[in-house]
C-alpha cells in the first residue's frame, strides 16, 4: 500500500494535484447551489414562483 500512495516518489505531487482539484470541483457544487438557492429566494420575494 505504501509503494501505491508514495508513486515511484512522485505521490506528494500527484496526491496534492488530486487534493487541489477536489477542493475546486466541491468549492464550484457549492458555489453552484449556493447562486441557486439564493436565486429562489429573490423569485419568492418578488412573487414569481
Amino acid at each position: 500500500m505504501a509503494e501505491f500512495l508514495n508513486m515511484n516518489g512522485y505521490g506528494f505531487y500527484i496526491w496534492s494535484a488530486y487534493g487541489a482539484a477536489l477542493t475546486i470541483f466541491i468549492a464550484l457544487a457549492l458555489a453552484t447551489l449556493y447562486k441557486s438557492f439564493r436565486l429562489k429566494r429573490e423569485q419568492r420575494l418578488l412573487g414569481k414562483d
